[in-house]
């Protein structure tokens, strides 16, 4: 099946595509600044980069795309008819990669929280911040993974 966009076009569509200061992250950003927390952004010397990184309560999140991070069993998360051996690949080595990074950043004594985009549409947006705070009032567990899908 050929692509419906010509390969200039495609190329921008992905251009515009962003890697930080995305909207669910400044959701998760606004809301935790709005709830007292502060945190730093992007922080480069941890490993995978958190998106963000609050040093107090030795916790970082990992807010990832859908997509991009291969959601298992989400309905935004589909491998694209055209080149679906180059993209299954590149997401496959995404998750391998989310996969060792927190792993490290556990053996660090960080705790891991991942939030998927799907987690902050606003059907469940309430429902997941709210267990992110109560997650950071009082963390149970090495990392918090919602598993709710939209």
């Amino acid at each position: 099946m050929a692509d419906v966009h010509t390969p200039e076009q495609r190329s921008f569509n992905m251009s515009r595509i962003r890697g930080k200061d995305t909207k669910p992250e400044m959701i998760v950003r606004q809301f935790l600044h709005k709830n007292g927390f502060r945190y730093r952004i992007h922080v480069k010397d941890l490993p995978g980069k958190p998106d963000i990184v609050m040093p107090k309560y030795r916790t970082v999140i990992f807010i990832h795309g859908c997509f991009w991070h291969g959601h298992e069993g989400c309905r935004y998360f589909i491998i694209p008819k055209t080149r679906t051996e180059w993209w299954t690949n590149k997401i496959m080595t995404s998750r391998r990669k989310d996969q060792e990074n927190t792993q490290s950043l556990r053996n660090a004594g960080w705790n891991v929280v991942t939030i998927f985009e799907c987690e902050l549409r606003p059907l469940l947006r309430e429902k997941s911040l709210k267990n992110l705070l109560l997650y950071l009032r009082a963390p149970s567990a090495d990392s918090l993974d919602f598993n709710d899908h939209e």
